[in-house]
């Protein structure tokens, strides 16, 4: 079975409320997919239903072949699970997290030693792993968050928004991780508000839109669909209006066409975003 994660008609209220819309969702085996929308658009509850953290109303959900709603427990054997607000015990090293989610998961104690030394060397932590978390730099702290999800040796991993309060370095540095962690075997769902992120991870994105899947595909034939180049032009010097085109030559003579009093012209690749904005309605991130 080629689909790791597989939703068929998928269905979730909340009142008169539809966070999820009949979704039907396939994730690749072995790929980075990135799931983009905007604030309420049901990613969230996506999430939620598919680590079992949420019962849906109707339709059909299984995660490695095993049904959310029937076998839970089998399904959080194979998956990872690292929210946005990490769930570190500030009070604790890293070390002593790792013990703590360790003993959770059950392992004995001879591999729970072994498993932490490794995912310590692993990630490049070993010289800090006694250290307090609050010690840590955003990026450590990220790291040690997703090592403690790795614990019990996941076939997937659920990242929501893992690079949010990052500097752009320690941003980058995180997606080398997550580009290893995916090489080595992992399948990995990531939602994500920074556009490129999504581009240079991800094999393929989904864009929420009102609990619906409105489009999904790999980002260069989402781009493709819309038009390789963006041609930005400023109207009444407040509202930015594009206009899309399969190359630059034809962009080109669209803005020759242009009146000379045009103001300020900007001709580009098209990018996510375009996509993102063209089909919503909104940026990402938008309430």
């Amino acid at each position: 079975m080629n689909n790791f994660i597989y939703t068929e008609n998928l269905t979730k209220s909340y009142g008169n409320i539809k966070a999820i819309d009949n979704l039907d969702l396939q994730v690749e085996r072995g790929e980075i997919f990135g799931f983009l929308g905007p604030n309420g658009a049901g990613k969230t509850t996506t999430i939620r239903v598919l680590t079992t953290l949420t019962r849906s109303d109707s339709g059909f959900a299984s995660v490695d072949g095993f049904d959310v709603r029937t076998e839970p427990e089998k399904v959080k054997k194979v998956i990872g699970v690292v929210q946005q607000h990490l769930s570190l015990d500030r009070d604790l090293s890293i070390r002593e997290n790792m013990e703590f989610h360790a003993r959770i998961h059950h392992l004995e104690s001879s591999k729970r030693k072994k498993r932490i030394a490794e995912l310590l060397e692993y990630v490049e932590l070993t010289e800090y792993a006694d250290k307090m978390v609050d010690a840590l730099s955003g990026g450590m702290k990220k790291k040690a968050a997703i090592v403690c999800s790795l614990l019990h040796e996941p076939k997937l991993l659920f990242l929501d928004e893992p690079t949010v309060g990052l500097d752009a370095q320690a941003r980058r540095r995180l997606w080398d991780f997550m580009r290893r962690l995916n090489n080595d075997g992992t399948t990995i769902f990531l939602t994500t508000h920074y556009i490129e992120e999504a581009e240079v991870l991800c094999k393929r994105v989904g864009i929420m839109h009102h609990g619906h899947l409105i489009t999904v595909g790999k980002p260069a034939e989402l781009r493709k669909k819309l038009g390789a180049v963006a041609v930005e032009t400023l109207v009444n010097n407040k509202e930015t209006r594009c206009e899309f085109f399969q190359d630059r030559e034809t962009a080109n003579n669209y803005v020759q066409k242009l009146p000379n009093d045009s103001a300020t012209v900007i001709i580009r690749d098209t990018n996510l975003e375009d996509v993102f904005i063209e089909r919503t309605g909104e940026k990402v991130g938008d309430s």
